[in-house]
């Protein structure tokens, strides 16, 4: 065993030494997606010493998991959810010091400028268990985000809050360098430009993998495709629910004097993440955006931001909901989001990209996990917590299976 922290087992009892994957020969694992949900499963596959052949349409992961804000919303998850991602941040920082890629507990800092904003997180931070939820009051929230102290000043701040548990992570790079990491791990096979077209499976009980460039054998295969589980089960989407959540989203240059560690959440983030939610004084936060500011409710809006480690800001989002999403962005929708941006920063923005965000969504539940067939098990976060969920649903996938 590569990791001695991961402690479930084969169904033989013991981890068996991983072999060099051959042309013909039976992977223990194959996995249809190199997106995060994908490699995190073949991360830990790996670390317990099982084979893996993972395939990917495309040359390299372009979709949810290189869209993202790049954090780990840990805190503000509830029930499953949280039991999930507090496994996932584990891991993540373990996989992060193994494979390479960047991540950073820095928490998470929520912004709160009405005594609504503020009643739901002194609600959260009663629940919790203390240090989770730091209640903060407006100095101490500046403090939290300072940076040169010729920065930017943070106009209109009541206080706020510190997540202590949320994780920060680049969503351009992690995927790419994670993957690189699987493809230098002894038994592992990434095959790029390479879709799955369907499955079958043999009297001995070995899944095999129609693909674009041949035929793949697996004892277990999972489908980690997002918000495309439709072009391979259609009527497992359609009993799913799931549709394509499309965002709207950009980057900024690094405005003067501003270094954040932590992510940025505003209060329409509390209209979004369940640990809010479920607050009591939700519901008088979200009449007071109704009254206040329509219009970002008209969008699904939830105004918040991160720093990636070159400085740029990583800037969003609006949520429309559709089976296909149109490919084109609404400008208004984009200035409105920014315009609450620089305001919270109190700097001016030079926006140097935008681009459609994608995510799989669903009103059935945040999970869909089914074995469409014996051996073959799609899973999908249905939620637009991929990232925050990704290393702790495959720590359960995993020891489920082996």
């Amino acid at each position: 065993m590569k990791n001695q922290t991961h402690e479930f087992a084969t169904p033989s009892g013991a981890v068996r030494a991983a072999a060099v994957s051959t042309a013909g020969a039976v992977s223990d694992l194959v996995i249809v997606g190199a997106g995060i949900i994908g490699l995190a499963h073949a991360a830990h596959a790996v670390a317990n010493g099982l084979t893996v052949t993972v395939l990917e349409r495309d040359h390299h992961a372009v979709g949810a998991s290189v869209r993202n804000f790049g954090h780990c919303c840990i805190t503000a998850q509830s029930g499953e959810l949280y039991e999930l991602a507090q496994a996932s941040r584990k891991y993540w920082l373990e996989f992060a010091r193994q494979a390479g890629f960047w991540a950073a507990e820095s928490g998470a800092v929520v912004l709160a400028r009405t005594a609504a904003e503020m009643a739901v997180l002194e609600e959260l931070a009663a629940v919790r268990e203390p240090g989770q939820v730091e209640l903060l009051s407006a100095e101490g929230t500046r403090s939290r985000l300072a940076g040169a102290s010729d920065g930017p000043g943070w106009p209109g701040l009541l206080g706020g809050a510190f997540l202590r548990d949320d994780l920060r992570v680049d969503p351009r790079t992690t995927a790419a360098r994670l993957a690189a990491w699987l493809e230098r791990q002894p038994g592992v096979e990434i095959r790029w430009n390479t879709s799955a077209l369907g499955f079958g499976r043999d009297a001995a009980g070995t899944v095999t993998a129609t693909t674009s460039r041949g035929e793949v054998r697996g004892r277990q295969v999972l489908v980690c495709v997002g918000h495309d589980v439709d072009y391979l089960f259609p009527e497992l989407a359609a009993e799913h629910r799931i549709e394509r959540c499309a965002l709207q989203m950009s980057l900024a240059g690094r405005p003067a004097g501003l270094d954040l560690a932590p992510a940025v959440l505003t209060a329409t983030s509390m209209l979004r993440y369940p640990a809010f939610t479920e607050m009591p004084a939700a519901a008088a936060l979200r009449a007071e955006i109704r009254d206040t500011r329509p219009d970002l409710l008209d969008i699904g809006a939830n105004v918040m931001f991160t720093q990636r480690p070159d400085g740029s800001l990583i800037l969003g989002d609006s949520h429309h909901y559709h089976r296909t999403a149109t490919p084109f962005l609404d400008e208004p929708v984009t200035a409105t989001l920014n315009h609450e941006i620089a305001q919270a920063i109190g700097a001016e923005l030079d926006i140097i990209q935008r681009w459609q965000g994608v995510y799989a969504s669903s009103d059935v539940g945040p999970l869909l996990e089914h074995e469409v067939q014996p051996g073959v098990t799609v899973i999908s976060v249905t939620s637009g917590v991929g990232m925050t969920l990704s290393f702790g649903l495959a720590h359960r996938t995993i020891s489920r299976l082996f």
